[in-house]
């Protein structure tokens, strides 16, 4: 027998992790499009860890906020 509550729990989970995937991706296009450099010349090339650290914050910061407003 199937239970409903669990198509609806998956139906759930996969739009929000959706509109989690999206804010993350937004988010990175805004920060490489603020940032007046080229972001992956500075990462890959450059070895500039100071920029990965700093977009890696910004981003599990965006993880925290989506999960808290999930929860």
């Amino acid at each position: 027998m199937h239970n409903p509550l669990d198509l609806d729990l998956l139906l759930a989970t996969l739009a929000y992790t959706g509109i989690g995937v999206a804010v993350f991706f937004i988010a990175f296009v805004v920060m490489v499009k603020v940032i007046p450099f080229s972001v992956r010349k500075e990462i890959e090339e450059d070895q500039n860890t100071a920029l990965a650290i700093i977009m890696g914050s910004v981003i599990l910061g965006l993880a925290i906020i989506i999960a808290a407003s999930v929860g």
